[in-house]
């Protein structure tokens, strides 16, 4: 076997590793590949680094990162990913800035990483000068950057400007529709989240989880009981998507904040997936602003029973100090 087809080979063994996230046998490959003495070649290290980022392995990932010569977009794009991943927001933007330094091209893939770090870190100005790269490097069109260009702006505040890129989209897709209406719900403009719905399914999209995760989480903060009861049928019933621990955690929250703590009670009793402890958190908070003891007691009993014990934000009075 020459010597290309055998790094090949090997390549292709990293990037399933990458694909599977699956660290014991990537440091496995990688040991072999030490020994067999192919590991200075830069692309079977760029193929390393995009394998460590993605098993959150980032001093390792850096490190080889620094011993390469030729640093493609490629490699800068793995480095940028993978500290955003881990929200370390920060770091990949100083990555992004070590690429932009370099001269490296950016492509389709760069920016909406980019963006996403900006919007961890509520960096609306930096983000409006990523959005002119999008535009700058012919990715206006692109469905991933338009996407990650309505997150960006709809989690910084400028709803008018996620909107204006949302509307001059060619083409949406389901994040697309739910990004803008995270976006509105977030933001308390909770009747563009419902219009926004009804003209998904009209352009014949059929909503996912995410979208009624969207769409449920408006539903409580807004207090909009009777929409969110019937978005919650609508899951199944009409689309078939089975509600997930989040749609159940969202409705507990809106019926808590009603004062429905019994209705929101007996839905949790009825759930077909695990409670975790976010959802107990939101229940439980509803019962001490309701004044709710007993039934926050026969919570409390259940959640002690299966070997839980919450931190509440704010402690709850007695008989629930400590949950």
């Amino acid at each position: 076997m020459g010597i290309d087809k055998f790094i090949s080979s090997f390549a292709a063994l990293v990037d399933n590793c990458t694909s599977t996230r699956d660290l014991q046998k990537l440091k496995q490959i990688h040991a072999r590949i030490i020994r067999l003495g192919i590991s200075p070649h830069d692309f079977i290290r760029a193929k390393l680094v995009a394998a460590y980022a993605s098993c959150a392995q980032m001093f390792q990932a850096s490190y080889i990162f620094s011993l390469t010569n030729r640093r493609s977009t490629f490699l800068y794009n793995s480095l940028i990913r993978g500290y955003s991943s881990l929200s370390l927001f920060s770091q990949s933007l100083s990555v992004f800035r070590q690429m932009l330094f370099a001269c490296k091209p950016i492509d389709r893939h760069t920016l909406p990483v980019v963006l996403k770090s900006c919007c961890g870190l509520s960096a609306l100005r930096l983000g409006r000068q990523v959005h002119c790269a999008v535009v700058a490097n012919g990715l206006a069109s692109d469905l991933a950057n338009s996407n990650a260009l309505i997150s960006m702006y709809s989690k910084c505040g400028d709803l008018a400007v996620a909107r204006k890129v949302f509307d001059q989209m060619p083409e949406r897709n389901l994040v697309t529709w739910s990004a803008m209406m995270a976006g509105y719900g977030v933001h308390g403009v909770f009747g563009e989240v419902f219009e926004l719905f009804d003209e998904m399914v009209d352009a014949g999209l059929e909503p996912d989880g995410v979208t009624f995760t969207a769409v449920l989480a408006a539903c409580s903060h807004g207090g909009c009981v009777e929409e969110g009861r019937k978005y919650f049928r609508m899951m199944e019933r009409r689309f078939g998507v089975r509600p997930g621990v989040e749609h159940y955690t969202c409705m507990v929250d809106m019926l808590g904040r009603a004062g429905l703590v019994e209705e929101a009670e007996e839905l949790i009793g009825g759930m077909e997936v695990q409670p975790d402890d976010a959802l107990w958190r939101a229940f439980l908070a509803s019962c001490k602003i309701h004044g709710k003891v007993e039934v926050a007691e026969r919570v409390a009993e259940k959640v002690y029973r299966h070997g839980r014990r919450l931190v509440l934000v704010q402690p709850l009075p007695h008989p629930l100090c400590g949950i």
